[in-house]
């Protein structure tokens, strides 16, 4: 029978613009303007000194007009590169912990971002235990859900469209959580060990069995890991200790209570979303993902360890070491990619599956999507402003067809905001770890290929690697409340 299903596209994202002429910002044109206002002053009274002006601020613009394929100014590339050389002179690129390193208590504690981070425990309503991971440089806590996420595999087309509205619907909800101020979604694969199922066929065989049974079992045991992985779902919700401002800033009691009362109805709202069976992850559960993300060798050792606790001081690498293109952590070499231009087209919902699926180049590889949600009011108060941003673009400029483009979707969202949607900052980060340092390339080349598919544009985040590498655990940080610029001054230039 003939079926009018027509599987339903999804796009129109919107990456706000700052008003400007051609290619400078707010800020840009403002200095441009005091530019040209104080030229004018200075050529009414000396026609030399107007000319050295002109040459002064064509020097200070030319690192604002410059930008590379992804958008960023020659300005923004060459703050980075001082950064990086200042911190490396510094020694800030090195990390050394153990008996033999200054950590206290010959720990080794987390690095970089998450050098002063805590994890506590507690309970929600239901009495299930969970891990609560405290920053306290931006004063956030954060928990974590592990997922066994439904496959697409012999799902019909409208099931998976259903999970897509759903999942949306749940992140729109996240922008009426109070005090919530970002998620994450990481899928990691990495190769399975067999230890599980080791340990599971060997505790339920029968002494008494048939011999030939014995020896297919121990066949299955020693052949099935071969070339099999590993998919881990892990879902982090960040909320601040400090819910709104002029509010009363909340202590570590008073939010591991109110997280705990909310997290029944979090994992509720994931029924629909294709998440499977959702479950808070415990202290012990999650020390032991860090753990084995920083030092992918020690997954066998802890695997065959069982029931020994690992603490949150002891879950850091011995020693790392930060370059400017890729980042070396114990066992593992890992290059961290982020986005900087989502698919400007419409896609089909299996947009993403090439990327986050495993991949025979890459040992270990984990794609983080990280959210930002706005709150309701907050939300009316962007797309209106990125409305009319994107119309003073567009009668400032020679009426491109991008421009046009970009109004016909500022327009749009506009429109669906008034409707009732969430609006919500996103990007993704892309983490491969390989053994060793000669396998990088390998694993970059397959990045590459797995991003033209995905209709992403990739860049490596160079001079932070340390940071992305981080940022991309389930662990909710939330990079911008680490920056000193402020976010007003970054979206400007």
């Amino acid at each position: 029978m003939a079926s009018d299903y027509r599987e339903p596209t999804y796009g129109n994202w919107r990456k706000p613009v700052s008003p400007g002429i051609g290619r400078l910002g707010l800020a840009g044109t403002l200095i441009l303007m005091v530019g040209l206002i104080i030229i004018t002053l200075v050529a009414m009274a000396s026609v030399k000194a107007s000319l050295v002006a002109v040459v002064v601020l064509g020097v200070v613009m030319l690192p604002l007009v410059i930008q590379d394929q992804h958008g960023r100014t020659a300005l923004q590339s060459l703050t980075a590169r001082f950064n990086w050389w200042s911190g490396r002179s510094q020694g800030w690129h090195l990390y050394r912990s153990g008996p033999l390193s200054v950590i206290p208590h010959g720990s080794c504690r987390l690095p970089g971002l998450l050098a002063q981070s805590r994890l506590v425990e507690g309970h929600d309503s239901y009495g299930r235990p969970f891990a609560l991971i405290i920053v306290p440089a931006a004063k956030h806590y954060t928990v974590v859900f592990d997922c066994n996420a439904e496959g697409a595999g012999l799902v019909d087309q409208s099931q998976v469209d259903t999970w897509v509205s759903h999942w949306g619907h749940w992140l729109a909800s996240l922008s009426y959580e109070p005090g919530l101020v970002a998620a994450s979604v990481t899928i990691e694969t990495a190769p399975d060990s067999g230890t599980r199922l080791r340990e599971e066929i060997h505790g339920n065989i029968d002494p008494h069995a048939p011999e030939l049974a014995r020896a297919a079992l121990e066949e299955i045991v020693w052949n099935y890991p071969v070339g099999s992985a590993r998919v881990a779902t892990r879902i982090a919700v960040t909320y601040a200790a400090l819910p709104q401002i002029g509010g009363r800033r909340r202590d570590q009691e008073a939010m591991v209570r109110e997280i705990g009362m909310r997290i029944p109805g979090l994992i509720s709202g994931l029924a629909m979303t294709g998440a499977g069976s959702a479950r808070p992850m415990t202290a012990d559960q999650l020390a032991r993902a860090v753990r084995i993300a920083y030092d992918p060798d020690a997954q066998s050792s802890m695997e065959a360890a069982g029931d020994t606790k690992m603490r949150w001081e002891d879950v850091g690498p011995v020693a790392s070491q930060e370059s400017w293109d890729h980042y070396v952590h114990d066992s593992g070499h890992s290059i961290t990619w982020g986005m900087s231009e989502a698919p400007r087209g419409e896609v089909l919902s299996n947009v993403m599956s090439g990327l986050v699926a495993p991949h025979h180049d890459i040992a270990r590889k984990r794609v983080t999507f990280l959210y930002r949600p706005h709150d309701p009011a907050s939300a009316s108060r962007i797309v209106e402003r990125d409305r009319r941003d994107s119309r003073f673009r567009l009668d400032g400029s020679a009426s491109a067809a991008r421009n046009e483009i970009d109004v016909i979707k500022s327009d749009q969202s506009a429109l669906e905001e008034a409707r009732g949607a969430g609006v919500t900052r996103f990007t993704i980060l892309v983490t491969a770890t390989v053994p060793s340092a000669a396998d990088l390339p390998i694993a970059a080349a397959a990045v590459d290929t797995l991003s033209a598919p995905a209709r992403l544009r990739l860049r490596r985040m160079y001079g932070a690697q340390a940071s992305a590498f981080a940022a991309g655990l389930p662990l909710g940080i939330v990079l911008p409340s680490h920056i000193q610029v402020p976010s007003l001054v970054r979206e400007s230039l």
